[in-house]
């Protein structure tokens, strides 16, 4: 259960970082194109995308971080074959 939990979590962590890369470079193009629009709009898109893109890898982090800590506050299991 645990492996599965972390793929979800690294599967969140790629999307939350590609497609706002993705996204704004796309609709930066798509800008470009549509209303003539000099090069100015592709570099703000990168921009913007990039700036998202660290926000959201950021957020993961913290998140993962978050939840490491929980889980090491959490008792260890009881092991019967442990004699203190």
């Amino acid at each position: 259960m645990k492996d599965i939990s972390l793929l979800v979590w690294l599967t969140q962590l790629g999307f939350s970082v590609a497609i706002p890369l993705a996204g704004f470079v796309f609709l930066a193009a798509w800008l470009r194109q549509t209303y003539e629009l000099g090069k100015w709009v592709l570099i703000v898109g990168i921009i913007l995308g990039l700036y998202c893109a660290i926000h959201g890898f950021i957020q993961n982090m913290k998140m993962l971080s978050k939840v490491n800590q929980e889980k090491k506050k959490e008792k260890p299991p009881v092991i019967f074959n442990d004699h203190n």
